[in-house]
């Protein structure tokens, strides 16, 4: 068996279903084998940047193991955003890369790199195979590195001549499989000893949360103390859930904040699935922990004790210790009820003006609940952190870690092909779009009906509405030339509806680009001077430099 064809059946044998990323001389051997399985679809992108995110949006929503793939040289160091993302995210992705001949190396042979050590920093392993005997055995090194303890991303280069060449032994080795990290006894104990004599706190809620909101939610309602979120987590508990105070971090609530630095809910800071990374924290806000016990639960245990201090820190899969926890509260709290006053975020309303806020909102209301929104990096994400309803668990994308602006056009694709019955709107700015907007055709090619809400301000809006208020002026580079981005989709043969003003704007028209069968373009032209809801996070930019 070729071993091109080889690492093809292993990664098959994984769970994996599709392959992002862009074909090339340096990795022709891979997609020659893909013609004859079917059981393995190539995405092919428009940039292998994309390819990235899409990668990674399709292994958080399928819960396994997801593939991108590039030539070597530029195409690899395309796919190193990408690497750098997974690994924030906490991910499993094998990045496969080509590589020159062996014979070539170091003779300065086209598109020649040595990526390995680029991908290093960026990845939990990466190595470059130039001997075809050893690539059952890293392939499957690979896949149980990334898989194992906290999953993250791999890298694997391939030389072009190693991927054709007949592996010696051709048998597959078993699938890789997760053991889950499972808390200590004696910790949980403490903590939840800790919890309930302590009395009053409240939860910090991260993305980690995700696999076990119910969980949370449990944990919540059985201590009575409220739940606040970072933006990353935002997407996981019900706004309408009464124990739910808000977001905390960049562009977040009020009440939120309030309830972070008041005295209310005073005793306890019981951190879930966070890192306290710069926008979870209001730019490291030091009264997340101020004059509170402090409990962080996490399976990486990088993240204890790196800003913040704690005084207990229990490690496990937050799937095991959440339930744990609330079974260890139970069994000891003699009275389960409560009559703490939450002070929520009030919903946020519309209105008839022509504004990003009022267009957003009258967006959501036309949409089902079920609807899965991927927010891209610009100024409209600002508001939807502040004004959007989470209406249904696993609705709502955004990535203010490492998200490139146009991350959240490739989520969105991922995400559809990860759960095609779910609905889902991309919303991303004309900044973002002309960085990856052709990727339009991607989801045309595999007929995805992905409904794309391009918010077209012709400038940078986020940096527009930034350096104003930093520094009370902005650079003329910033403002862009309007471009019909509506007469660009039509050229792609993508349906497209503009909005120029309110009236433009109804359910209908939503509703019939959504629901027509493929993707769709709803471009949203306005240029709104109000000041994004971008919390402190211009504070923190503004003490730079005095």
């Amino acid at each position: 068996m070729k071993a091109a064809r080889l690492v093809l059946e292993y990664l098959k044998q994984n769970g994996v279903n599709h392959i992002f990323g862009i074909p090339a001389g340096s990795v022709n051997a891979f997609f020659d084998e893909l013609t004859q399985m079917d059981d393995i679809t190539p995405v092919v992108t428009k940039h292998e940047g994309a390819a990235g995110y899409m990668a990674a949006a399709y292994a958080k929503y399928t819960n396994h193991l997801s593939v991108a793939i590039a030539c070597s040289g530029p195409g690899g160091t395309n796919l190193v955003t990408g690497a750098a993302n997974a690994m924030r995210e906490h991910l499993p992705v094998v990045f496969l890369t080509g590589a020159v001949p062996v014979s070539t190396i170091g003779l300065n042979a086209s598109q020649e790199l040595d990526a390995a050590p680029i991908f290093q920093p960026v990845t939990k392993y990466s190595v470059a195979v130039n001997d075809v005997k050893d690539v059952v055995a890293e392939i499957t090194k690979a896949v149980e590195i990334a898989l194992s303890g906290v999953p993250g991303p791999v890298h694997v280069a391939l030389p072009i001549d190693v991927q054709h060449q007949q592996v010696p032994d051709a048998t597959l080795p078993a699938p890789a499989k997760r053991s889950l990290i499972t808390p200590e006894a004696e910790t949980l104990a403490r903590v939840a000893d800790e919890l309930i004599a302590r009395d009053t706190g409240y939860i910090l809620a991260g993305q980690g949360i995700r696999g076990a909101v119910d969980s949370v939610i449990e944990l919540a309602e059985t201590l009575g103390w409220p739940i606040v979120t970072t933006p990353q987590a935002k997407g996981y508990i019900p706004t309408d859930h009464p124990l739910l105070v808000g977001v905390y971090g960049f562009a977040g609530h009020e009440a939120a904040s309030e309830l972070v630095a008041s005295g209310n809910a005073r005793n306890v800071a019981l951190i879930i699935g966070s890192s306290l990374g710069e926008t979870a924290t209001n730019n490291y806000n030091a009264s997340i922990t101020a004059d509170r016990f402090t409990v962080q639960l996490d399976f990486d245990a990088s993240v204890f004790n790196r800003k913040y201090e704690v005084d207990e820190a229990l490690l496990g899969d937050i799937t095991l210790s959440v339930p744990a926890l609330v079974e260890a509260v139970k069994a000891k709290k003699q009275d389960s009820t409560t009559s703490l006053s939450v002070n929520k975020q009030a919903p946020s309303t519309g209105g008839d003006d022509y504004t990003t806020k009022n267009v957003l909102i009258a967006l959501q209301e036309a949409l089902p609940a079920s609807t899965r929104y991927t927010i891209d990096i610009g100024e409209f994400m600002s508001y939807m952190i502040n004004h959007h309803q989470v209406k249904e668990s696993y609705t709502y994308e955004i990535n203010v870690h490492f998200g490139a602006m146009g991350s959240g056009i490739g989520s969105a694709i991922g995400s559809k092909l990860a759960e095609p019955e779910r609905p889902v709107v991309c919303i991303t700015g004309d900044g973002c779009f002309f960085m990856h907007g052709m990727e339009l055709l991607t989801a045309k090619e595999h007929n995805l009906p992905i409904l794309f809400v391009i918010m077209n301000n012709a400038r940078l809006g986020m940096v527009y509405h930034g350096h104003n208020l930093q520094f009370k002026r902005t650079h003329t580079s910033f403002e862009q030339e309007p471009v019909n981005i509506s007469a660009m989709a039509a050229a792609m043969g993508i349906p497209n509806h503009r909005v120029t003003e309110m009236t433009d704007f109804t359910p209908e028209k939503v509703n019939e680009l959504l629901n027509h069968g493929g993707p769709a373009v709803l471009e949203v032209f306005l240029q709104d001077n109000s000041t994004p809801p971008m919390g402190d996070r211009v504070k923190f930019l503004s003490s730079f430099g005095k």
